[in-house]
């Protein structure tokens, strides 16, 4: 007996790029309406949504500070602590963890260090950044090379020691050094990994920098966010938080996007949930002919299928 058939409805078509940026809009002007509504209309179930400004006054709030200079300024100010953060911790990161994955001296020497240290907050380091470096733009890089740093180091240490014992070994029985093992097998091997941890990385990095310039800082998102705090200016609060939201959407695409542009020769999968697999094209007249018709001789399953397992 045949099992029931498929039920109408059960896969559905994915939706052309087009339509799933407009799905994405539409989801965003769908939050920011109810924001509207909920705040202008002064709702109080629980939530407090009467203390809270309207989209049309950060929206007025934001024209405005797009105006003037100090808003760039710290928007530079925030950007380069960031970049420049950023960028260490994933050169130190990188090298430490490959460090650590390869050298048992390295593992016994730096390990124990750095396990004791990964569990402190970055932004608990502000006292230690502030008796430490001779400025607070020193001590701030410091905070955000701090809070990218483990996050690379341990996902660049557990992919390189996830790599395949076979792909050193098959490199070494052609005569290659330790530094091609290195640049052709440990870092391509461990580059999905990598871009993982860097991923992790960048947004830690934007909690901890406007963390920091809230504390010490001097012009920045985080800074200019807490003074209108400070002066209870809630627009300009909001302001500063979707400045954030969107600085830190960019700059972790950044990170995905080169992460996809250099592992570009991995198998990408095609697969969305809820779609059915696309069936091999074949030409409707094109029938497969008999085995013995193809061959010249009778076919002989068992024999073909063990010689295609050697």
């Amino acid at each position: 007996m045949s099992g029931p058939a498929p039920r109408a409805g059960r896969y559905r078509r994915p939706l052309p790029p087009i339509g799933r940026y407009a799905l994405r809009v539409a989801a965003v002007a769908a939050a920011l309406g109810l924001w509207q509504l909920l705040t202008s209309l002064d709702v109080d179930l629980w939530l407090r949504f009467s203390q809270f400004p309207t989209v049309t006054d950060v929206a007025r709030t934001f024209a405005d500070r797009l105006s003037g200079a100090d808003y760039w300024t710290d928007l530079t100010d925030s950007l380069t602590r960031i970049v420049t953060g950023f960028l260490l911790a994933a050169l130190l990161g990188v090298a430490a963890g490959v460090l650590v994955a390869r050298s048992r001296l390295a593992e016994d020497l730096l390990g124990p260090l750095l396990e004791v240290v990964r569990p402190i907050p970055a932004i608990a380091l502000v006292p230690v950044a502030i008796l430490l470096f001779p400025s607070n733009e020193q001590g701030i890089v410091f905070i955000t090379f701090t809070a990218a740093f483990f996050p690379v180091l341990v996902s660049t240490r557990h992919s390189v020691r996830a790599l395949t014992p076979v792909w050193e070994e098959a490199v070494l029985t052609m005569g290659a050094g330790r530094w091609r093992i290195l640049g052709s097998v440990v870092l391509p091997g461990a580059l999905p990994g990598i871009f993982g941890g860097l991923s992790v990385g960048i947004g830690v990095s934007w909690i901890c920098v406007i963390s920091a310039e809230m504390i010490s800082g001097q012009y920045g998102v985080g800074y200019r966010t807490w003074q209108d705090y400070t002066i209870v200016n809630y627009p300009g609060v909001f302001v500063g938080m979707v400045t954030i939201g969107v600085l830190g959407w960019l700059t972790s695409t950044s990170v995905e996007l080169s992460g996809r542009r250099l592992t570009r020769w991995l198998p990408r999968t095609s697969y969305l949930p809820g779609t059915r697999p696309a069936a091999p094209r074949t030409l409707a007249h094109a029938r497969p002919a008999p085995a013995a018709v193809r061959t010249g001789r009778p076919s002989d399953t068992k024999e073909s299928r063990d010689e295609h397992l050697v």
